[in-house]
């Protein structure tokens, strides 16, 4: 468990409708809304609410199990990603991810805390593009 886990009161309960919300974020590789997470849920038979969705991918992103971006529209979107740090590549029409290592930020990240002698830095980068599909479909139109 990380610290941030602790600090928010430790491991929680497991309950069924967290169990859903995780084996739903274990079924999909594409990046989703928490409304696309509980619709699905409730698709498939799941009385599970859109709080305790919220609640369940909040404590899977504090745990590091779960990635949370935002679009280029500010909406956060979830995908169960490895568990090294990496950055994504995403389409901004269709969603598509691909996740990237990012050797030149970490370089330039870590020399800029240190030049302003900041300590347990952490970044976020998204890149936000359109994949080679939806380029086709584009071009097509």
């Amino acid at each position: 468990m990380n610290d941030q886990a602790v600090a928010r009161g430790g491991a929680t309960r497991s309950t069924r409708q967290k169990r859903a919300v995780e084996a739903a974020m274990k079924s999909s590789d594409d990046f989703r809304t928490a409304q696309e997470i509980h619709e699905a849920l409730r698709h498939d038979g799941e009385s599970v609410g859109l709080a305790t969705v919220y609640r369940t991918l909040q404590t899977l992103t504090d745990l590091g199990e779960v990635d949370m971006v935002k679009t280029d529209g500010g909406e956060a979107v979830y995908r169960r990603c490895s568990p090294t740090h990496h950055h994504h590549l995403v389409c901004r029409h269709c969603g598509r991810t691909v996740e990237i290592a990012g050797p030149t930020v970490e370089r330039w990240a870590s020399a800029k805390a240190a030049e302003h002698d900041f300590a347990d830095v952490s970044h976020t980068v998204e890149l936000f593009g359109t994949c080679p599909a939806c380029q086709k479909v584009l071009d097509q139109g």
